[in-house]
C-alpha cells in the first residue's frame, strides 16, 4: 500500500462547500495523512524540517486547493518556497522526492468551457498549473493530471458535488491501494469524476 499525503490549503475554509466536503471525505482514511495548512500554520510559521520529514515518509503527495488568481493560495506557495529546498528536493543531492507521485485536486469557479483559448479565461486550466507541474518534474516526481471540479461555487446546487466528492475519495483510495491507472490518466489533460470509472481498477468510483 502506498502512503498518501494530502495538503489542504484554503484560507476561507469555513466558507467552503466543495473543498470542505472533499476534505471531510478523506481526512480520516486509513493510510492517508491529511494536513490542513491554514489550520496548522495560521501565522505562516512553517516548520521546514517537520514538513520535509513528512514528505520523505510518503509515496503520494496531493495538493488540494481552490484556484486563487490563477495560482495556489499564498500559504501553499510559501510552503513550496521554504520546504522544497535545494539539496533536499532538487539540485546537487536533492533526491528526497524522486519517483514520488504528485497530483493536484483543484476547484475552479468558472465553467469548463471558459478554460480554453477561445474561452473567457483564454487558457486551459492545465496551463495555469504549469508551475506546479514543472516543480514536480524538477523534483523528479511523477506528475499526474489534476482532479478538477469546475463551477465549484454552484456544484452543491446542481447536484454535481456528491459525485465529485465520492470520486475524490475513490481516487485517494485507489492511489493508496495502487489501483489508479497512472499511465491512462497521464494521457488526459485533467481528470473529472466522470473519468474515474476508466481509471480506477476494481474499486469504488463516482
Amino acid at each position: 500500500m502506498a502512503r498518501v499525503l494530502v495538503y489542504f490549503a484554503h484560507p476561507g475554509r469555513r466558507y467552503s462547500r466543495a473543498n470542505l466536503s472533499m476534505a471531510e471525505a478523506v481526512n480520516h482514511l486509513a493510510g492517508v495523512t491529511f494536513v490542513d495548512l491554514y489550520e496548522l500554520y495560521p501565522r505562516h510559521d512553517i516548520e521546514i524540517e517537520d514538513e520535509q520529514a513528512r514528505l520523505v515518509e510518503h509515496d503520494v503527495i496531493i495538493f488540494q486547493f481552490p484556484l486563487f488568481w490563477y495560482s495556489t493560495p499564498s500559504l501553499l506557495k510559501e510552503w513550496m518556497d521554504l520546504v522544497l529546498e535545494h539539496g533536499f528536493a532538487y539540485g546537487s543531492g536533492g533526491e528526497a522526492l524522486k519517483d514520488k507521485i504528485f497530483m493536484c485536486a483543484v476547484t475552479a469557479s468558472s465553467p469548463e468551457d471558459a478554460y480554453s483559448p477561445d474561452g473567457f479565461q483564454n487558457h486551459s486550466l492545465r496551463t495555469f498549473l504549469t508551475p506546479l507541474e514543472q516543480t514536480a518534474r524538477l523534483c523528479q516526481m511523477r506528475h499526474l493530471p489534476p482532479y478538477v471540479l469546475f463551477e465549484s461555487l454552484v456544484a452543491s446546487e446542481d447536484d454535481r458535488l456528491p459525485d465529485h466528492v465520492k470520486g475524490y475519495k475513490a481516487l485517494i483510495m485507489a492511489l493508496r491501494e495502487e489501483r489508479y491507472d497512472c499511465y491512462r490518466a497521464g494521457e488526459l489533460d485533467l481528470v473529472q469524476a466522470r473519468d474515474l470509472e476508466a481509471l480506477v481498477r476494481d474499486g469504488e468510483t463516482a
